[in-house]
């Protein structure tokens, strides 16, 4: 008689990357839903671990979510030191070495990337804090290596052209465009590139303040659009109540709102399809009234950085609450982005076939982004950045430091 032999226990260790693994799936999760679209359920579930493991590691969401941010400002801050001068670097190659560290850490970290972009605000008053002097110290440290090699610039033109590097290099975290790394970070600091030695038209000598735009009390359905986009921009879609729109378009209780729309949703997906008919509106037109691809996307920068000063909060609400729509809506307007970037990167490709669509496409997105950057730091301010000079940055970014002929 035989004993049949047990089967070997299996005995399943602990990943020595545990805490890496749960950064890098966390990021993913909020970069795709947003901080609010996401549970601890949620990231267990993509890792395969039930909630009480997660625990172990994080006491809560927001402990994961201050973390990864945090860790991200910080390895961008360093990345922005530069070489030590008794290496004997020129000033340019010192500004070189740091946008290649800056690059590759964007890269590496592309969906964390997505969260300081559009979700800082949902930190704590003293950890905003901390993540934004994480980032004032790398333009800080930009500047003055822009000073160092291009010493004729003023302040003003310094400071632009920092966050307009910066901007670049951090766009991927808008999109899912994909280049291997190598060619990514080539193609961006030749974008870099151009920003940096390109020249700028001056800016106003005065500041002006733009004219209010008033809306009939008639127009109610027109006013509390714009009322919900402000208390987005303002707040974040999670934190305004319906109430909270009533309130600001002087209703006197939150069922008035939906006289005219349905639901919050509803007023964030009007806002959005708004915002995306005016971009994909103009396409037609330019390139039906322009004589050369140069001349329609020219056209269609001036239009788009229009636009962007016009609605300056709605083009920031359109690209940090998008998981907030429903999924019928998200996917309409995934159509809609889908056929512009198309359309502007036809153009491109036309304007500089050297570009492969994929690379074109980059900096598409990457001149997409840099205009929401430039308003969010400076606003409409024509001391600093007046249109103009957003339209030259959006230009250069997209054709390189030469402009097409016409």
């Amino acid at each position: 008689m035989t004993v049949e032999e047990e089967p070997a226990r299996v005995i399943r260790r602990r990943p020595k990357n545990r805490r890496a693994q749960i950064a890098a799936t966390s990021a993913a999760a909020f970069g795709s839903l947003g901080y609010h679209g996401v549970s601890m359920e949620d990231i267990a579930t993509r890792l395969g671990i039930s909630s009480a493991a997660l625990y172990r590691h994080y006491p809560s969401k927001y402990a994961l979510f201050r973390e990864e941010l945090l860790r991200l400002g910080q390895l961008t801050a360093q990345a922005a030191v530069p070489p030590d001068p008794q290496e004997g670097c020129s000033p340019r190659q010192r500004l070189d070495r740091v946008l290649d560290r800056m690059i590759t850490e964007t890269i590496a970290n592309r969906a964390t990337v997505t969260l300081i972009r559009w979700e800082r605000r949902y930190l704590i008053d003293e950890d905003r804090r901390t993540l934004e002097d994480q980032f004032a110290q790398a333009l800080s440290t930009l500047r003055a290596l822009i000073k160092d090699v291009r010493p004729e610039l003023d302040g003003h033109d310094r400071a632009v052209r920092a966050v307009a590097l910066l901007s670049i290099i951090s766009s991927i975290g808008d999109h899912h465009a994909a280049l291997p790394a190598k060619s990514l970070s080539a193609l961006l600091h030749s974008a870099c590139d151009a920003v940096i030695t390109t020249e700028l038209p001056p800016a106003a000598t005065g500041a002006s303040t733009p004219r209010a735009v008033e809306i009939p009390l008639s127009f109610k359905h027109e006013l509390l659009l714009k009322r919900a986009v402000e208390l987005f921009h303002e707040r974040g879609y999670p934190n305004v109540s319906v109430e909270d729109i009533a309130a600001a378009a002087e209703l006197s209780a939150a069922s008035a709102v939906y006289r005219y729309y349905r639901s919050k949703g509803d007023l964030l997906a009007a806002a959005f399809r708004r915002a995306a008919d005016r971009v994909s509106g103009a396409i037609g037109p330019a390139v039906a009234s322009s004589s050369s691809p140069a001349e329609a996307l020219t056209k269609l920068v001036d239009l788009y950085v229009a636009g962007s000063f016009a609605e300056r909060e709605l083009t920031f609400v359109y690209y940090a609450e998008f998981s907030h729509v429903s999924a019928e809506e998200r996917t309409m307007l995934r159509n809609v982005q889908r056929l512009i970037v198309a359309e502007w990167v036809r153009l491109l490709v036309a304007v500089r076939p050297e570009l492969s669509e994929g690379e074109a496409r980059i900096l598409v997105q990457a001149a997409f982004g840099l205009v929401v950057d430039l308003g969010r730091e400076f606003g409409d301010d024509p001391r600093i950045c007046p249109q103009a000079r957003v339209i030259r940055l959006m230009e250069v970014t997209l054709f390189g430091p030469v402009r097409p002929a016409l």
